[in-house]
């Protein structure tokens, strides 16, 4: 009830709104709001900021602006496939659990599955949110600027074969990845595991 009644409109009104904005730079520069899309779904890791993203993303399929869903997907996989990196090489920053879940964060990256880096997110949001939507915008802007194009909204790497651009695609999802794991084990402090 709490949800329904006090939670959901204001959130739904934020998400309309912000939906209005991302519409309306649709005329602006591409190169911007593929770099404002990739840093909005490293944002809140599926909440509102996330899925205003992702709707822009998934409407802009239907005027065939394939570059913004690009951008949309590369920014999403980004955070788990950075945290993924970072565990790998920046062991210290990381308990002995975190670093076990490796190969599920690298998989949820690969399909698209934000989710992966939320509990990194909770339990250090200072570090990990800003270096993840570093990475992600990065990503969203290169997707945009090397003209990569994904004609679906979902699947991450399993849809390698139908986007514009894969070699570009792939690069960015690199660029983008090591931004993130560099600058998580930049800054976050060593652990006793």
């Amino acid at each position: 009830g709490l949800m329904v009644m006090a939670i959901n409109p204001p959130l739904g009104r934020f998400n309309a709104w912000l939906s209005i904005q991302l519409d309306g730079m649709q005329g602006g520069s591409r190169l911007v709001l593929g770099t404002l899309l990739g840093g909005m779904m490293a944002t809140d890791y599926g909440g509102p900021i996330n899925k205003a993203a992702y709707v822009s993303g998934t409407l802009a399929l239907v005027d065939q602006q394939y570059d913004l869903m690009a951008a949309v997907m590369a920014g999403g996989m980004i955070p788990p496939l950075g945290i993924g990196l970072a565990c790998l090489l920046f062991p210290t920053r990381f308990t002995k659990a975190e670093r076990r879940t490796v190969p599920q964060n690298l998989v949820m990256g690969a399909s698209f599955v934000t989710e992966g880096a939320l509990p990194f997110a909770l339990r250090d949001p200072l570090r990990v949110v800003p270096s993840c939507m570093a990475g992600s915008a990065l990503a969203g802007f290169l997707t945009v600027l090397f003209g990569c194009g994904c004609p679906a909204p979902h699947g991450g790497l399993f849809l390698l074969a139908v986007i514009g651009n894969p070699l570009g695609f792939l690069a960015a999802l690199a660029a983008g990845s090591l931004l993130t794991t560099l600058l998580v084990g930049m800054l976050k402090k060593p652990v006793k595991s």
